[in-house]
């Protein structure tokens, strides 16, 4: 049996957070909200226990796994799915930051294998809208030490140890894993990411939910994953207009900035899936004599067996692979 071949959209799977707010409703049109703090929608999912429903078309209705199970090059791609097997490799989310994230860091492949039996998890964070005065905090100011991060955090002054970027909209942070980060309150954020959910919280500004309580933290499993050395993560690109602008090319993913204005054809080898966010404006997706629309706020998936399709519109495209 063959797949039907079409520009997959999925049902968003809405995070409460302690952090989190409106915006997503607001600036994203994600409707139903759970909460009046709902910070994350996960758009595009394989984690087990979050695993995404297809929203459009034949397969709506059906778990993105299924797909995967039966489609799986169709879907991956014959490259992605030789090196991934029927893992989707990648997790693609929409975070609304009313109030600052906690500090925290991400361990790496080796470690979170070891620990936790899962990818590590390198990110990359695309700034859609950051209110004025808003900063994102990422990396060490200065090449730091266990000993003098243990001491800051014991005397609750890490912030000032730690390198705080004024946030603005179309900044693009790379983040490797062990880098020591949060969001900074006021941001909305696209992130891509590699499939895992495994953080360790480091300082959550000493707060506590309605009965009290503080989120866990996790200081000793953050000590050895940490990079105390400065980090370049903030990443300038291009913005040729109809182009794809690679902004970030890590072994994890590729992505792209593209401005479209207009058309932008498109063709690719069926070796990887490409994945399109939309951060502003409106397109559509045209092969075969079919067009799908999308808009701000939508998150589409463009099977790897999907080889030749037209852009149209005026919108700005992250455009993502794996290369």
């Amino acid at each position: 049996m063959s797949m039907e071949l079409y520009p997959l959209t999925f049902e968003p799977i809405l995070k409460d957070r302690i952090w989190g707010g409106t915006k997503l409703e607001s600036d994203l049109g994600k409707t139903n909200l759970p909460t009046r703090t709902t910070g994350e929608s996960w758009e595009l999912s394989a984690v087990e226990g979050d695993v995404s429903v297809v929203k459009n078309g034949a397969y709506a209705g059906k778990p993105l796994t299924e797909l995967l199970e039966k489609f799986p090059t169709e879907v991956l791609g014959t490259k992605v799915h030789a090196q991934f097997g029927e893992q989707f490799p990648l997790l693609f989310k929409f975070l609304d930051a009313r109030e600052d994230l906690s500090i925290q860091v991400h361990p790496n492949d080796e470690l979170a294998k070891e620990r936790h039996n899962s990818f590590g998890k390198t990110e990359m964070w695309y700034v859609m809208q950051a209110d004025e005065g808003s900063r994102i905090i990422v990396g060490f100011n200065h090449a730091s030490s266990a000993d003098e991060y243990l001491k800051h955090l014991e005397d609750k002054n890490l912030i000032d140890i730690l390198n705080q970027v004024p946030a603005e909209k179309g900044q693009v942070f790379f983040l490797e894993t062990g880098t020591i980060h949060a969001i900074g309150a006021g941001i909305v954020i696209a992130e891509i990411q590699q499939t895992s959910d495994i953080t360790y919280r480091i300082y959550d500004w000493d707060r506590v939910d309605a009965n009290g309580k503080g989120r866990e933290l996790h200081v000793e499993q953050a000590l050895d994953a940490m990079n105390y050395n400065t980090t370049d993560t903030q990443k300038n690109y291009t913005q040729e207009p109809n182009k794809s602008n690679v902004m970030v090319d890590c072994p994890y993913f590729t992505t792209s900035y593209l401005p479209l204005d207009g058309s932008a054809g498109k063709t690719n080898d069926g070796s990887s899936f490409r994945v399109y966010i939309c951060t502003d404006g409106a397109f559509s997706v045209e092969f075969d004599g079919q067009k799908h629309d999308f808009k701000k706020g939508d998150t589409v998936l463009v099977p790897a067996a999907l080889q030749s399709f037209l852009l149209s519109g005026k919108a700005t495209l992250l455009e993502i692979s794996i290369s």
